[in-house]
This record gives structure tokens, sequence and C-alpha cells, in this order.
């Protein structure tokens, strides 16, 4: 019996029908929501607020969060879970700052080596999880502290300066209309739209919202699921060494003690977004929204002089309404 194939619109007969939208998505529509009457507020409390040097810094603070997004993303969308993401991040900015400082490495090939290690460990979370069959929680949970401790033994605990201009040029910035923007900025949007392409108009892209929506319906109609697991996390952990990129970029340094609650402020950004928790519904761009509105509500209320672990605090029932209206909502639909 031959391996059921894909039409020439990249759908699957029989497969779990994957919950992409022609348009904007529904789910994304409440973030849009929130996001525009965070802002509002925050312009009736702020003169600054709503100044374009503003709007420029909230782009830049969440370039990398938004990036490490795009990666926590595509593993939601599957079912799955990644707790690694700001470690891997971390070590892969000293990864390639040493190269580059220490070893003398070229900048082109230390950044290549920083993302590479970054994606082996992705490889090495995809197959734990595909092949021994672990949970991802525990799996990302496990590789979260090795990359920590790796970080921290290969840096000495201490930051690494001096890089080479190549590393930093992503954060160098570019007017326009009077306002400069990071060319980070651009890149983080550049991929949103790249990922946004492969999800919506590929059939890889299908493939990974039927996997999150039926596995055994998906690998019964011929779509090899643990390969498409295991694509799925190298690509996060690949996107993960690019937010590493970024972030030295941004702050000139290799910092070790970087992407300790990037993490969690991804999973924040990808569930404000609409994408379930369960998997298999989402909209990546709905990622963007979700670290934008995050971006907002810490850069509105720095400039109401609110201190940082109010911050927190509303960042945590964020993401608590966030999943209980998927929850309800996957309830309604039932």
């Amino acid at each position: 019996m031959s391996a059921t194939t894909t039409d020439a619109a990249g759908s699957v007969p029989g497969a779990p029908g994957p919950r992409w939208p022609a348009g904007l998505s529904v789910a994304v529509l409440g973030p849009v929501i929130a996001l525009v009457l965070a802002c509002a507020f925050f312009a009736t409390q702020s003169d600054h607020f709503l100044s374009g040097g503003n709007f420029s810094l909230i782009l830049q603070q969440v370039a990398v969060v938004g990036v490490i997004a795009i990666g926590q993303t595509l593993v939601i969308l599957t079912g799955g879970i990644d707790l690694s993401c700001g470690m891997l991040m971390a070590l892969g900015g000293i990864v390639m700052a040493r190269f580059a400082t220490t070893l003398g490495m070229p900048p082109v090939l230390a950044i290549a080596c920083g993302i590479g290690v970054t994606a082996l460990f992705g490889l090495v979370n995809g197959l734990l999880v595909t092949r021994i069959r672990l949970p991802s929680f525990i799996v990302t949970l496990g590789t979260m502290n090795i990359a920590f401790a790796a970080t921290q033994l290969y840096s000495g605990a201490q930051t690494v300066t001096d890089l080479p201009p190549l590393m930093t040029v992503l954060g160098d910035t570019f007017s326009v209309g009077g306002t400069q923007f990071a060319w980070g900025t651009v890149a983080m949007l550049a991929l949103y739209a790249v990922a946004w392409y492969v999800l919506r108009e590929t059939a890889a892209g299908r493939h990974v919202y039927a996997v999150g929506n039926n596995p055994e319906a998906t690998r019964l109609v011929g779509i090899p699921t643990q390969r498409v697991l295991l694509v799925v996390y190298v690509v996060a952990g690949a996107l993960y060494g690019v937010a590493s990129l970024l972030s030295v970029a941004r702050t000139g340094v290799g910092d070790p003690n970087a992407g300790q609650t990037d993490n969690l402020d991804a999973i924040t950004a990808v569930v404000l977004g609409g994408t379930s928790l369960f998997g298999g519904r989402g909209v990546v761009v709905g990622s963007l929204v979700g670290a934008l509105v995050v971006g907002v509500f810490r850069n509105g209320l720095t400039l109401m002089g609110v201190s940082s672990i109010y911050q927190v605090l509303v960042t945590g029932v964020l993401v608590i309404l966030a999943v209980t209206a998927d929850q309800l909502s996957r309830r309604g639909a039932r």
C-alpha cells in the first residue's frame, strides 16, 4: 500500500484540517484589540509614550523575545513546549562571542557556530521527544539546565566584550522620518514574514498544524509525524541562535546571564497571540502581537514609574487570562 500524498494545494486527503486562516485569525483579533487599548491607556498616562523614539525602543526591546517566540510557536503548534529557549539563546551568544574574540575566528563563521550549537540542542530535544518519546516539558527542562551550566562554564561567568563590528551591525540604526530604528527590528519582522508564509502557504507548514491537531490521524494518512517534529525542534533551535545574534548586537557584549526569563516571556507572547497550548491552532503573526503587548505594558508601566515587580505581575495575569480564553473556546467548540 502506497503512502497517501499531498494534493496540488499541499493539503492531505483525510488528514485533520490545519486551522490556519485565510485572513486575520479571530484568535489574533483579541490581542490586537488589547494592544490598541493598552497603547491608548498609556498614551493618556505619559506624553512620551506615543513618540516615534519610544515605539522604536519597544520594537528593539521585543526583538529578541519576538524571534524566540517564532521557534516557540512552531513547537507549541505541534502540541509541545520548549523551556530551554532562553538558555539556548544565551549559550549561542556566548559561543559566537568567544569564538570571535578568544579564538580569533572570522565573525561570520563564529555566528554560524553559535547558531549551529543552538540548532544542535534543538536536534537533541527533537530526538528525545520523537525517539525516546519523552514529554517535551521534561526534555527541555533538562536541556535548559544543561545549557545554563554550559554557558556559565564556557564563559567563566564573565561577560565577553570587544566584539567585532560585524557581530553588532544589527544593533545599528537607520532613520525613518527622523526616528531611529534598529536593523535588528527589520530582521525580526522579516523572519515573521517568512514563518507566516511557510506555515500558511506550504505543505510543510500545514503538516505542522496537522501534527498538532491529531498526530495519530496524521501518521495514518502517510505524513512522517516524527520527522515533522524533529525538523520543528531543529528549526526552533536555529531561531534561538538568530535571537542570540540580535541580543549580542543590541547589547554589544556576550552576556552569560542573558535569557534567564526569556523562555517564559516567549511562551507568554505565543499564548497571548492566540496560539493554543494544546497544539494545532494559532497564527505566528499573533506571537508578534503578543510580544508587542508585553513590551507595551512593560514600557508603559516604566514610564508611569511603576515598580518592575508589578510588571511581572501584570504579565502573569495576562498569561492566565489568555490560557483561560483558549480553554473556554475549546470547550465551546466541542
